[in-house]
């Protein structure tokens, strides 16, 4: 496959990265499969997880299933947009020796990562404007509690799987083998940080140990900022929203902080010899 150039001279960071970001979306739109992964998929899994989520309201009668469902969305849209497409971006550019290339000219190498990574932020996170646009709309759900938490935890949810996405493209040797190398994170995120399987449904030690899994703490900003809760309390508003947060952002960073690490620590800018 033939990689657009990418403009030499450019004299700011933002307009380096702009201009990685602008090869990176021609890219993407390039690659049938990787598109669907990022646009058609999300919302395949969305009409699966309505479905899901009305057989738990059956024996969970006080399941809240719009906030389930908004979160569930966009904890997935995040995942399979961000995490998966961008982890499948660093292995072909890797592969493809722009990485290396690139790391020869003007560009820093946190503005090459942050460069590639900018098409599949920006998608992910218009469709989970998208989603939840047309979930106020349908679903009549109420006016975000918190707005300045869902902020956050949509900032703090790309972040993480940025990094997490450049640690695991360490281990994927090929574009064809990310589907194995993502799938752990992918399902322990489905299945334990509430976006399938809603935490309050679940036995009160399994739900704890649920809260500590690395992108938890993201969705439940998320949820929490919407709807005023995580699901463990009663709705509350902006200012009450503020003290159940600290534990979710604590915990949130941390993690990023461990992500950004291994990234720093393992991420291989040309493929092994």
């Amino acid at each position: 496959m033939t990689v657009p150039a990418v403009p030499a001279a450019t004299t700011t960071t933002a307009g380096r990265m702009l201009a990685l970001g602008r090869t990176e979306a021609t890219l993407l739109l390039r690659n049938r499969t990787a598109l669907f992964m990022a646009v058609a998929l999300p919302m395949v899994m969305m009409v699966s997880l309505k479905g899901i989520l009305d057989q738990q309201a059956e024996t969970t009668p006080n399941l809240d299933l719009h906030a389930n469902l908004v979160n569930g969305v966009a904890g997935l849209i995040l995942l399979f947009v961000v995490y998966y497409n961008l982890t499948t971006a660093y292995v072909a550019r890797r592969g493809e020796l722009v990485l290396k290339r690139l790391r020869t000219g003007e560009a820093r190498d946190l503005e090459i990562m942050l460069g590639t990574a900018l098409p599949s932020v920006v998608l992910g996170l218009l469709e989970c404007g998208v989603i939840g646009a047309v979930g106020a709309a349908r679903l009549d759900l109420p006016t975000p509690v918190n707005p300045v938490l869902m902020a956050a935890g949509l900032l703090l949810g790309t972040s993480l799987l940025i990094a997490l996405a450049a640690a695991t493209s360490a281990f994927t040797k090929s574009v064809e083998t990310a589907g194995i190398t993502t799938l752990p994170l992918l399902l322990v995120s489905q299945l334990g940080a509430g976006l399938l399987i809603p935490l309050e449904t679940m036995p009160d030690g399994l739900a704890t140990a649920c809260r500590l899994l690395p992108t938890t703490p993201a969705f439940q900003l998320i949820r929490l900022g919407w709807f005023g809760t995580d699901g463990s309390d009663a709705p509350t508003d902006f200012l009450g929203s503020w003290p159940e947060a600290l534990p979710h952002l604590g915990l949130g960073l941390l993690w990023l902080a461990a992500a950004v690490w291994a990234a720093r620590r393992w991420f291989r800018w040309e493929p092994r010899g």
